[in-house]
């Protein structure tokens, strides 16, 4: 998203032949592939472990580092395996990320109408206060869970970057589309109305 919001700004003349369908499409295959051969690097790295009996994870789910800091065997390549992967898969994209953004305000001080530089601002702010979401979670629980544990704080931060972020990339986008905020804001004018309707019935029969 950061990439297609820098073609965006930066060379909107180029947007339609460099962010073509293909190319979309090859960006989220291997995105995928990625994830995947991660997960299942991971995941053959845990087999190797050896665990204790009555273990219990305080997650809804099998968070991986819990899981390593579980095993009653050595867990010191898992651990280093894991640093690596969040320097290369964390690391990495956020320094493209940054780059782009970087470029991408160098492009909106040139603006010269108040009204043009807003609009690109706001096209940028909901994906850039997604990716703060996600980067900030992901390092409460991955950093800080190895000082000090706090198992309700850790799970809040595992729903919000597993669960919430990716659903409020197309909550916030749609929002953007003209015909939804209308469609919303009839619903809304709509149920304002049918409560005040309710309450004044309530009155009535008073």
């Amino acid at each position: 998203m950061a990439y297609d919001r820098f073609i965006a700004i930066c060379h909107p003349l180029q947007y339609t032949v460099i962010m073509n369908p293909q190319f979309c499409g090859l960006l989220v295959l291997v995105s995928w592939i990625i994830s995947v051969l991660q997960s299942l690097l991971e995941s053959l790295m845990v087999l190797r472990l050896s665990f204790c009996t009555d273990v219990e994870i305080s997650h809804f789910f099998c968070e991986l580092n819990q899981v390593v800091h579980c095993a009653c065997s050595d867990t010191f390549i898992n651990e280093i395996v894991m640093c690596l992967s969040a320097v290369l898969l964390g690391g990495c994209p956020l320094t493209g990320i940054l780059f782009s953004y970087y470029k991408i305000l160098s492009s909106i001080r040139v603006i010269s109408s108040t009204q043009g530089k807003y609009k690109a601002f706001s096209t940028c702010a909901s994906h850039l206060s997604v990716v703060c979401l996600f980067y900030f979670t992901t390092i409460g629980v991955y950093i800080s869970s190895s000082a000090t544990h706090n198992a309700r704080a850790g799970t809040t931060a595992s729903i919000l970057y597993t669960m919430v972020t990716p659903m409020l990339n197309p909550f916030i986008y749609s929002l953007r589309n003209r015909d939804i905020k209308e469609a919303l804001k009839r619903l809304l004018r709509r149920e304002v109305i049918k409560g005040h309707l309710s309450w004044h019935g309530r009155s009535d029969c008073d």
